[in-house]
């Protein structure tokens, strides 16, 4: 099959273009930065360097694949994260329509089905919206976990105070995956005939945040480690205190919220995957205890 890539070569597009190279598919990754071109040869893949928000170049790229994989890569420089996402749905779907492809796996998020609510997220959820108007494509939408990798930013908290905290936690139930698990996910979509639009969730594990922090704390040498819950108050403050910008720190407190009371994770405890991810979350720990003895 000829596969397309977007998301250049990151954490999920990596492991997805070495795998489907791996299994004899020809493969073509997009990305913006001409500096990965070596990269994406030497894994055995061609390289497509161009903007995600140019639909010619999209259009042209897309011609004769049997498949696309779709993200948006994150960006929380830019001042309008919803309208972000929606230029680049936008653009995907009209590059779609135009090349003639018929199988689609857009990599959302967890919360997907909320339009409000939910932070960073609604742009996830409008992007599922936007290929949903294809009927003549066969569409899975992955709605992944939390990565496992968002837990970095709690590491100078706990160097500096010896606790997490946000505005969730304690016994708050967080899915949670690693973004291998997402590629061999997104593999076996790009590889299967499907028909229509459904959805997929992809999870590696399940934790309340404390044990979360207990695993984290146990390979860092901290095996009382707390993950505490504050106020949305407190937690916009304690971001903009550490220089986030008031607009990124919204989001992030919005989403927090939607974690918090539940509302992120509602359709998620009702479709959950019959079969969770390979890493579990005590395997992330070691990679966690290594960055930390580093930082």
């Amino acid at each position: 099959m000829k596969i397309i890539i977007t998301g250049s070569l990151g954490n999920v597009g990596q492991p997805l273009a070495t795998h489907l190279v791996e299994q004899g598919h020809g493969v073509t990754v997009i990305s913006s930065q001409t500096d990965r071109q070596s990269a994406i040869n030497e894994l055995g893949a061609t390289p497509a360097i161009g903007s995600l928000e140019d639909v010619n170049f999209l259009t042209t790229t897309f011609i004769g694949a049997d498949a696309v994989f779709c993200m948006v890569p994150p960006n929380i420089n830019v001042p309008d994260s919803r309208a972000y996402y929606q230029g680049i749905g936008r653009c995907y779907v009209q590059a779609v329509k135009e090349s003639g492809v018929k199988r689609v796996v857009h990599l959302s998020s967890w919360g997907g089905h909320l339009s409000e609510g939910t932070g960073f997220i609604a742009g996830s959820h409008d992007v599922e919206q936007l290929f949903n108007t294809l009927m003549d494509v066969a569409i899975t939408h992955l709605r992944a976990g939390s990565m496992y990798y968002n837990l970095y930013a709690f590491m100078d908290m706990i160097k500096q105070v010896g606790f997490m905290g946000t505005n969730y936690g304690d016994d708050d139930l967080v899915a949670m995956v690693a973004p291998v698990d997402i590629a061999a996910a997104a593999a076996e979509e790009l590889g299967r005939s499907a028909n229509g639009h459904d959805v997929r969730y992809v999870v590696s594990g399940e934790y309340t945040a404390n044990e979360a922090a207990r695993i984290l704390g146990a390979a860092i040498g901290k095996p009382d480690l707390r993950w505490m819950t504050f106020t949305d108050e407190q937690t916009q403050h304690g971001l903009e205190q550490n220089g986030i910008p008031p607009h990124v720190a919204t989001g992030l407190v919005e989403l927090g919220a939607s974690i918090h009371n539940g509302r992120l994770g509602e359709h998620y405890q009702q479709d959950k995957p019959r079969t969770m991810g390979k890493v579990k979350l005590a395997e992330f720990a070691q990679e966690f205890a290594a960055a930390y003895a580093r930082a």
